[in-house]
């Protein structure tokens, strides 16, 4: 398993994941291609013999910053994945000068949640009704 910075070719991959994953609220492929067009973004690729197994993204402005995304496909699940592309996620993140990270995640999803918890982030205070569909919203914060 690598990590590694996403290249525009593994956009569209991305997109399909991003539909797997997050089917209410997925990413576009337009969205996801548009982070090539930001300083402040940086996105890395899980990849295990030439597959993709997941991905993650970052934004870091002002001594902050706020992970965008963490999807891992369905076979690669309980592997690691997800703590290896947080793991790398938070260390750009301080790199770029950023001393705190956001993120935010459905109160439903409890496997992100675990991760996140498993991690060091913290619950920093609640959005209710913030996904188009009524669902809440944790926000959570990890000092670095």
């Amino acid at each position: 398993m690598i990590i590694r910075p996403w290249r525009y070719e593994d956009i569209l991959r991305i997109s399909q994941i991003e539909e797997e994953c997050f089917p209410r609220e997925p990413w576009t492929f337009k969205m996801l291609a548009s982070s090539f067009d930001t300083e402040t973004f940086f996105g890395v690729i899980a990849e295990d013999g030439g597959e993709i197994a997941g991905y993650g993204g970052i934004t870091v402005a002002a001594g902050s910053a706020d992970i965008d995304n963490i999807a891992v496909t369905e076979p690669f699940r309980h592997s690691g994945v997800g703590t290896a592309l947080l793991s790398r996620l938070c260390e750009t993140a301080k790199e770029r000068g950023a001393e705190k990270v956001f993120l935010e995640v459905r109160v439903s999803n409890s496997p992100a949640l675990r991760l996140y918890l498993k991690n060091g982030f913290i619950g920093a205070y609640a959005r209710t009704r913030y996904y188009s569909d009524g669902e809440d919203c944790l926000v959570m914060a990890k000092e670095l």
